[in-house]
This record gives C-alpha cells, sequence and structure tokens, in this order.
C-alpha cells in the first residue's frame, strides 16, 4: 500500500519535516500562492495540513522569518513581508522564485546587475590573489566549456568557472556568494538555454578573464568579466523584448535548423 504524503512526513526525521514545511511555504510565498500581505493560516492548521507537530512549523516559520519573508507578531499572526524584504541572495529563496519554470525576468535582469556589481570585482581580486592551483581550477572550467559537447556538461563547466574565480579571491565574503551564484546561474541557464549564439559568442570573453586572472592583471580581469556579464544581460533584454505574449521567445527556426549550436555561456 502506498503511503500518504502525510504519513511518511510523520515518520521522516524533525529536520526533514522542517525542510518540507519550510520548502513548501517558502515556494507558496514566493510563487504568490499566499501573497504579499496575506497572513498564514494559524498553527493548528497547519499542523494538520502537514501532519507534524507545533514545533516543526514554529520552526519552518521561524526559518522563513530570518530570511525576511514573513514577520510574526503575537495576537496579530504570520504575515508575508513585501519582497523588498526578503533576503533574494539566500540560496533557498532564489530557488524558491525560480522554481521548476522560468523565472520573472525582471527579478532576473535585477540578479544580473547584482552580478556585475560583484563578479568584475571577484575577478580583479582573484588576479592579484590567486593560486596556481586558483588558477588551474579556472583553466580546467574554461577547458570543459571550450569541449562540452552537450547541455549538462556546458552548465557544469560554466558554473565551475564563476565558482572557481570567486573562491580565488580568498574573500571569505565574497566566498559568502558562492550558493547565491550557483542558483543565479541557474536561473539564467533556464532562459538562456537555445537561444542562439550565447555560447560560441560569449566564449572569447571568459577565455580573456582567465588569461587576465592567470597573468596577474586585475585591469583586465574586471573589464574581460564585465564583458562576460554585459553580453548576457543584453541577450536576456533581447529575448525579454522579443518574447510573445504568452511569454515565449520566439526563435527563428531558418536559425536553428542551420547549426546545431551549444548551449550558452553566462
Amino acid at each position: 500500500m502506498a503511503r500518504s504524503p502525510t504519513k511518511s512526513l510523520e515518520r521522516g526525521s524533525k529536520p526533514g519535516r522542517i525542510n518540507s514545511v519550510l520548502t513548501t511555504l517558502g515556494c507558496e510565498i514566493a510563487q504568490d500562492i499566499i501573497p504579499i500581505g496575506a497572513t498564514l493560516p494559524p498553527e493548528p492548521e497547519l499542523e494538520a495540513r502537514f501532519g507534524v507537530g507545533r514545533g516543526v512549523i514554529r520552526e519552518a516559520i521561524k526559518t522563513l522569518a530570518a530570511k525576511g519573508m514573513v514577520s510574526v507578531r503575537p495576537r496579530y499572526g504570520t504575515h508575508v513581508l513585501p519582497r523588498r524584504d526578503w533576503s533574494l541572495l539566500d540560496r533557498d529563496v532564489l530557488g524558491w522564485l525560480v522554481g521548476g519554470g522560468e523565472p520573472d525576468r525582471d527579478l532576473l535582469m535585477a540578479i544580473q546587475e547584482v552580478r556585475l556589481i560583484i563578479e568584475p570585482a571577484a575577478a580583479a581580486l582573484a588576479a592579484t590573489r590567486s593560486t596556481k592551483q586558483d588558477r588551474l581550477r579556472i583553466e580546467a572550467a574554461l577547458v570543459g566549456m571550450e569541449t562540452s559537447h552537450d547541455q549538462e556538461s556546458a552548465i557544469k563547466a560554466d558554473k565551475a568557472f564563476h565558482l572557481a574565480i570567486l573562491d580565488a579571491t580568498h574573500n571569505p565574503v565574497l566566498q559568502g556568494f558562492r550558493g547565491a551564484i550557483d542558483t543565479i546561474l541557474s536561473a539564467v541557464f533556464l532562459v538562456a538555454v537555445g537561444s542562439p549564439g550565447w555560447f560560441e559568442d560569449n566564449l572569447p570573453n571568459h577565455a580573456a578573464a582567465a588569461r587576465a586572472i592567470a597573468a596577474g592583471d586585475a585591469k583586465k580581469a574586471k573589464t574581460a568579466m564585465e564583458q562576460v556579464l554585459g553580453y548576457t544581460q543584453f541577450k536576456l533584454s533581447k529575448r525579454r523584448a522579443t518574447a510573445s505574449p504568452e511569454g515565449i521567445t520566439r526563435v527563428s527556426t531558418a536559425t536553428t535548423k542551420k547549426t546545431k549550436r551549444k548551449p550558452h555561456v553566462s
């Protein structure tokens, strides 16, 4: 006999049950199923819905509050806060906002602006602070992009490239953005994969960034990373401008039939 979701949740470990409740509520808030300003159901209702005890519900709500998504006030209940209060660089929050489909384009463009602030500066620091091992990781990721033959390997190498540069700064605060950048790149890939020119046209910019870091040239590394991200932002804005009323970007069938292209590089 198949187990019901509630029964399965009851049998799980407490951290697992807390995470399940947290993820469900977080996704519902992020996807506007529970809209901004709304009051979450009272604890007894949530306990009954998820088949868990009050302690699990309270821990999940406490975590949502720590991420800036809700406010908890005695006698007033738990309310969903405006998005400006959310910890938008939190890996969980970003993941919930992205969801299983294509993320909101305005949010994605805002995220790209943040990348333009963080990653060029990180590339400049990497040029002056990277170790031999750091540079080998960056070069290996670049080779992975250059030799990739499928979407999965290209995405893996692209992420490795950007994360290796963050690590090469040896700045613990910048390294703290690893989870956010990883999630951001996943969101970019959802929109960018399948768009002609993403991979080939931006790959030289990645190579220029890697060469500048290897040469210890902070100025050139910063400029090259600005070009990497500027190109990505340009392509994202073009896709938004040419999107159909249904939100699906039109891609020329003539173009896609001519050449089998690799996935994009972000």
